[in-house]
């Protein structure tokens, strides 16, 4: 038996951010965001591609994945949001990822506490999250919103925390 969940709001906000739905205008910003990771910069046109994808999954699925601008500043600083990834779209994983330069302030923290807040509205019963065990501060910002860790996996980069929360 399949269930029905409401579509999650697409556009958030919060004291010093909004989430808001993805724009073509995004994709250099999101590909300076991607060059961190220490794997050249893709390409502008691929990721406009995958910016299209991601509106078009968020039109499929009613979950989805927000780029993050800062209110006062007006500036993309990285996104936030549910994807299927490693899970389903019943108990979709939360994701994030920021520039470095805005790291330590506590925007993931109050950029995924909007975010779990709009799946509970979804009315799905439980979240995942998957981080490499290496990155202590993500494991942080998922510890101060309530997930616990599940188990380990052993991936291509690494051994994988998988973390869960419960949303009732």
């Amino acid at each position: 038996m399949s269930t029905t969940y409401k579509p999650m709001p697409f556009h958030l906000e919060t004291e010093r951010l909004i989430l808001r739905p993805w724009a073509g205008s995004d994709a250099p910003e999101f590909c300076a965001l991607l060059s961190e990771r220490g794997k050249g910069t893709p390409p502008v046109e691929r990721i406009r591609t995958s910016i299209a994808e991601f509106l078009a999954t968020t039109e499929s699925t009613g979950i989805a994945l927000l780029p993050i601008q800062r209110r006062e500043e007006g500036d993309f600083i990285g996104y936030c949001g549910l994807i299927i990834g490693r899970t389903t779209r019943e108990e979709p994983e939360i994701a994030y990822e920021l520039f470095r330069r805005v790291h330590g302030r506590g925007y993931a923290t109050e950029a995924a506490a909007a975010v779990v807040e709009a799946a509970v509205a979804t009315g799905r019963k439980r979240l995942w999250s998957t981080v490499g065990t290496w990155n202590t501060p993500s494991l942080r910002v998922l510890e101060k919103l309530g997930f616990e860790r599940d188990h380990l996996s052993m991936e291509e980069n690494g051994e994988v925390v998988w973390l869960t929360r419960a949303l009732t």
